[in-house]
């Protein structure tokens, strides 16, 4: 028994490594320029070693309020940010949509992982340069209005370390006006335990998707308006899981 069981933790131990050096090889062939085509063999490098990663450190996500998303076309996905793991898992439980978020520049450094996303159409933002964060922001909504991706912010511009929602940057908005896409509104809790979890317990994560706003609605508004009703949606869905927001049921905001 005792062979058995060490033959089996080797047999295992080489196909890990094999998993490794194929990623690794993989990596190579991707450069550090922006892409405007979505790879879907990166895509699904990425979502299938993100799943393995998430199994492996024992996380456990419940996913909620799918049906409320159009399965054809892209969206704007905004919502609340508690962790670094926040778009790894809204990227791995919603395949279906293609999400390319936002991202700080550090996040294409990571091993594997910096490479992948790249050739799935991820942006890198310099928060210290308005000038690149409108070109950002202007390739996004390139992106989004072509039709390549969905893509994935975060109105907060960072982590919140307390859970507390953080002040919106209302200009993230606009890409969704510009490309003529609706917003949906996912509100995550949870991942900021994971950390604390590895290897000791398994950690239970909470995506809801809170709402939708129609792109018809969301051309009709101004951005800060657009922020007041995505900040109602995620605090009414953060404060005890209130059923998503009936966009339709809301008086009409000011034109721009």
């Amino acid at each position: 028994m005792p062979e058995l069981l060490l033959a089996l933790l080797l047999a295992l131990f080489g196909v890990f490594c094999v998993c490794l050096l194929f990623l690794a090889v993989c990596a190579l062939f991707v450069t550090k320029k922006e892409y405007i085509h979505n790879s879907r063999f990166y895509r699904a490098l990425l979502c299938r070693s993100s799943a393995f990663a998430l199994w492996f450190l024992r996380v456990h996500v419940h996913v909620s309020g799918t049906e409320l998303l159009p399965q054809n076309g892209r969206l704007l996905f905004v919502g609340n940010h508690r962790s670094n793991f926040d778009p790894i898992i809204q990227w791995t439980v919603l395949p279906q949509w293609e999400i390319a978020f936002i991202s700080k520049e550090g996040n294409f450094r990571i091993p594997f992982f910096g490479r992948f996303i790249r050739k799935c159409c991820f942006l890198s933002i310099d928060r210290s340069s308005p000038k690149r964060s409108v070109e950002t922001m202007r390739k996004a909504e390139q992106l989004l209005g072509n039709g390549e991706v969905s893509v994935g912010v975060y109105p907060e511009g960072t982590r919140s370390k307390s859970g507390e929602l953080l002040p919106f940057h209302c200009g993230m908005f606009r890409i969704a006006q510009k490309a003529g896409a609706p917003i949906a509104v996912m509100a995550i809790r949870g991942t900021e335990q994971i950390h604390k979890n590895v290897l000791r317990r398994r950690t239970d994560v909470y995506l809801n998707i809170a709402g939708i706003i129609p792109a018809e609605r969301v051309a009709e508004m101004q951005a800060r308006d657009i922020g007041a009703e995505v900040e109602l949606m995620l605090r009414r869905s953060l404060d005890g899981g209130t059923p998503a927001l009936d966009t339709d049921a809301l008086p009409a905001a000011e034109t721009i």
